[in-house]
């Protein structure tokens, strides 16, 4: 059997430190005799290029996937850096192009005319279409402290002081100790804990939410589909503090807010709205008071409302880099399975091919 060659790029996304591949999946590789695995070096993987280096990996330049070896894997998480040139190799990571998001044409014509493939991460499926690794958790977790963390900064500085770049925590622990010393002093300020309303509740991102929450302490309204099968948008939403939108959107259903619904109630509480699916530019985004991402370094927007409090949207679609170790673990660790898999083009990876050469067909 002819080894595969896994080449993991260094991310170009600003404040992404996660990788799909840690040092010990990397190692498990490895140990099978069925993989070569070169590594990018990066100054900002939470995972140091001597943590590769002493599992067998080889290190190569940081940013030269385009001139690996025509059969290897090209392995990353998010985005690839901005370009029109043809895509000649088969890649592996989140595409955000099957449900039609914006630039999911131009995206997919780069691999048409260079013959290269998308293996999609978010698609990566077992016989039950159930995803084999998924980030949701660690989104709900990185939510749930934006989420708090704006309201808290709201009750301690005011509406005028923008909120400060988000730093990705050094651990899942640094950042409940974080979390709760802002809290103590918001809740002095404001003299009460924030309410939290979860859509999504029972998913893997809404569970990682409520696990944030229930470790410090405070309560959630928990809706699912059950909730919102009658249709939004919906005047509960409106009655929190802050909302998560936490579901995994799969086809067309009512928002479950708009500007016109906020602006019709006059006695709003709601401030603070972080959509973690991210469905900003998908033509049935259930939060349409939003259609760009936000980022780390910029992570609010203002909802131009016409009466009530200041409302600001999270949108950030990366939410796990903020726990970077942990949900790098996580991730690969899933992964593993497919992954040893991959030499004999299992299931898992006939099934994201089919689903390429569908999307693809639909692009001119």
């Amino acid at each position: 059997m002819t080894k595969v060659h896994l080449w993991a790029r260094d991310e170009v996304k600003e404040g992404e430190k996660r990788t799909g591949l840690t040092p010990e999946v990397c190692k498990a590789l490895l140990q099978s005799g069925n993989f070569t695995i070169s590594i990018e070096k990066s100054s900002t993987r939470c995972f140091s290029d001597e943590e590769y280096s002493s599992v067998g990996c080889t290190l190569v330049p940081t940013g030269t996937w385009q001139t690996a070896p025509s059969d290897a894997y090209i392995f990353g998480l998010k985005e690839l850096p901005d370009s029109d040139e043809p895509l000649t190799h088969t890649h592996v990571f989140f595409g955000h192009c099957f449900k039609e998001q914006k630039g999911w044409k131009e995206l997919l014509n780069r691999f048409k005319k260079g013959g290269g493939c998308l293996l999609d991460m978010e698609f990566l499926v077992d016989e039950h279409g159930r995803r084999v690794a998924a980030f949701g958790r660690p989104a709900g977790v990185g939510g749930a402290a934006v989420g708090l963390a704006l309201w808290c900064h709201r009750q301690i500085h005011g509406d005028s002081v923008a909120h400060p770049p988000f730093v990705p925590y050094k651990s899942e622990e640094d950042m409940l100790q974080q979390l709760s010393v802002l809290l103590k002093q918001a809740k002095e300020k404001a003299g009460r804990d924030p309410t939290f309303m979860v859509i999504g509740a029972k998913g893997r991102c809404g569970g990682g939410v409520l696990h944030v929450l229930h470790k410090l302490g405070l309560k959630a309204t928990e809706w699912d589909m059950a909730e919102t099968a009658q249709g939004g948008p919906f005047k509960e939403v409106l009655e929190h503090d802050v909302f998560l939108n936490t579901i995994y959107l799969t086809s067309k259903i009512s928002p479950f807010i708009t500007l016109e619904s906020i602006n019709q109630k006059a006695d709003r509480r709601l401030r603070v709205v972080v959509d973690v699916s991210c469905d900003v530019s998908n033509p049935f985004n259930p939060i349409p008071i939003c259609s760009v991402n936000t980022t780390l370094n910029h992570p609010t927007l203002t909802v131009p409302t016409s009466s009530g409090p200041l409302l600001e949207v999270i949108s950030i679609d990366h939410l796990p880099t903020l726990v970077p170790v942990e949900s790098s673990v996580s991730f690969s660790s899933q992964l593993l399975p497919s992954l040893l898999e991959l030499p004999s083009y299992g299931p898992v990876w006939q099934r994201a091919r089919t689903l390429f050469n569908q999307k693809a067909a639909l692009v001119e």
